[in-house]
């Protein structure tokens, strides 16, 4: 594999030629300087290094270019690379096309024509290009391969791990030739599946969460003993805290089970999140918030699982599964929700085989030209609706109540709307999930009717509620009677502050019955459950860490 890639992209041959000039004179020497001049020149160039295994660390395409403008060049350019980072070439009278590109297929800075001296102009923003590039996993891990099975849950776990972490990854069925020549060269056969193969050769058969993180770079073991703040939960809460707790002077650990961005993350397009007009998917908006918290010096330990919370005096420890254990002055809870599992027979089965909790983004290739049922109302259902309708035949939405105004967004009922090929289907439920290997066939029972339908079916996507995972803390925290945790005023009484409590003042909004733990996001009791608001808790719980550790 060469070096790395900066591709930039100019019909004006004047420019273009300035352009690679001054890219070669400052990082010819680290990374392999290419220019085009159309857009569609560009991506026959991204197209044929993407045969060969090579990574691109960086593309700056011009705004007015005929047939195919930087906008659009830079959104079909993601479709082949999409952990490059983007700059758009402008003048000073196309900044506004440049704000839209920001926002419509997440360009990370733009440039204005001209940028003599390059020194003050040009270098300082592609240095920043590559070292947040350099900071992704796309630099870190070239050639992973994944070998496994279609309809292998171990298999899609491991898909879904590296693919929310954004570990870059190459996928080989043992049906398939290349997939069975991997496994013999590996000295494994389908039963180890899944089979991971590192760029340096190292064979890992079913391997773990945290085995997937260390193989990827991914740290999985904490620095030091002690830190200021111990964020649990990478969800927007969470990375909210942490990014502000850590900008604000923190020493800072993020802990998450298995990808920050959480159920946000999985999510293929949030239309109402403040200063996205557009739009963004959830992998955008958590890998921006990744590159800002590690911008801040966040450190982020991933797929470790917390298990319990102590007290020890003024110091708060939490113990991990394993047994080992971290401290720190102050916690924020950001642990989110789990969605509900499918309760009805022959779905636990079938759970990674068919049946999926969550978008499971993975899978859409499979889906093309296939019957697709999702399970839910509300707006996480809605935008994998609108996602998987891209690739399927049909999508199925099945809500239990009576219609979706209760439980979605104006905007997304209207989008569904009009969409060919969804099909909104009221007082319906799933009786049944069906399969030997994998799902095969689905019955739906109608509520107002009472009838029941069996149809064919290769993927059923659930969306239905959300359930704290606070089990770990029972005898540790006050929680209401589903387990989310309780905060602030709703831990008072008549007026009495919770059993317990040591300090002379009642809790803060966002603090829990042990002094010093604070939670934001939706676990907490009566929280909103929209990223917008839990963004704005994790960084409301960081002002109030601060009261907290003043006051010792």
């Amino acid at each position: 594999m060469g070096k790395p890639v900066l591709l930039s992209v100019d019909d004006d041959p004047g420019v273009s030629r300035a352009v690679a000039r001054d890219l070669r004179r400052r990082y010819g020497e680290d990374f392999r300087v290419l220019r085009a001049s159309s857009g569609a020149e560009a991506l026959d160039a991204l197209r044929e290094l993407k045969l060969r295994g090579d990574t691109v660390a960086a593309l700056l395409a011009d705004y007015r270019m005929p047939q195919l403008n930087g906008i659009e060049f830079l959104e079909k350019a993601m479709d082949l690379f999409p952990r490059a980072r983007r700059a758009l070439l402008t003048a000073y009278a196309d900044t506004d096309a440049a704000i839209q590109a920001i926002n419509l297929v997440d360009v990370d800075f733009y440039l204005l024509k001209p940028w003599d001296p390059p020194e003050e102009k040009l270098y300082p923003v592609v240095d920043s290009m590559i070292e947040s590039w350099k900071d992704s996993h796309d630099a870190a891990v070239e050639d992973v391969k994944l070998v496994g099975h279609r309809w292998s849950a171990p298999s899609f776990r491991a898909r879904d791990f590296l693919a929310r972490n954004a570990v870059p990854y190459r996928w080989y069925s043992v049906d398939e030739p290349e997939g069975q020549r991997l496994l013999a060269a590996a000295d494994a056969g389908p039963d180890d599946v899944p089979v991971v193969i590192t760029p340096g050769g190292v064979v890992l058969r079913a391997p773990s969460d945290a085995e997937l993180a260390s193989m990827a770079g991914l740290a999985v073991e904490a620095s030091a003993e002690f830190y200021d703040l111990v964020v649990v939960g990478g969800g927007p809460a969470g990375l909210g805290a942490a990014v502000y707790g850590a900008s604000e002077g923190l020493r800072t650990v993020l802990v998450e089970r298995d990808a920050t961005g959480g159920q946000a993350g999985q999510s293929s397009r949030i239309e109402n999140y403040l200063g996205f007009p557009n739009g963004v998917s959830g992998g955008q908006l958590a890998d921006r918030a990744r590159r800002q918290a590690r911008k801040f010096g966040v450190e982020m330990l991933l797929a470790r699982d917390v298990v319990a919370l102590e007290a020890h005096g003024s110091k708060r420890v939490l113990r991990f599964d394993d047994g080992s254990s971290i401290a720190a002055h102050a916690v924020v809870l950001a642990t989110g929700v789990s969605y509900r599992s499918l309760d009805v027979a022959g779905a636990d089965g079938l759970t990674g085989r068919g049946v999926y909790y969550g978008s499971a983004m993975t899978e859409a290739a499979e889906c093309a030209d296939q019957k697709v049922f999702i399970v839910g109302g509300a707006n996480s259902a809605g935008q994998a609706a609108v996602f998987f309708a891209r690739y399927a035949s049909s999508v199925h939405l099945l809500v239990r109540g009576p219609s979706l105004e209760a439980s979605m967004s104006h905007y997304l009922i209207e989008q569904l709307a009009g969409v060919a090929n969804v099909h909104v289907h009221t007082c319906t439920t799933v009786a049944e999930a069906h399969g030997n290997d994998h799902l095969e066939q689905v019955t739906l029972l109608d509520a107002s009717t009472g009838e029941r339908a069996t149809y064919p079916a290769s993927h059923l996507f659930v969306f239905i509620g959300g359930a704290p995972r606070t089990h770990w803390l029972d005898g540790v925290l006050v929680r209401d009677e589903r387990g989310f945790i309780r905060t602030g005023p709703g831990l008072l009484t008549d007026g009495r502050r919770p059993h317990g409590w040591t300090l002379d003042r009642d809790p803060y909004f966002l603090e829990s019955s042990l002094p010093g733990v604070f939670v934001a996001g939706d676990v907490r009791a009566d929280s909103v459950k929209r990223v917008a608001s839990a963004v704005g808790e994790g960084a409301m719980a960081v002002t109030l860490v601060h009261r907290y550790l003043e006051e010792r």
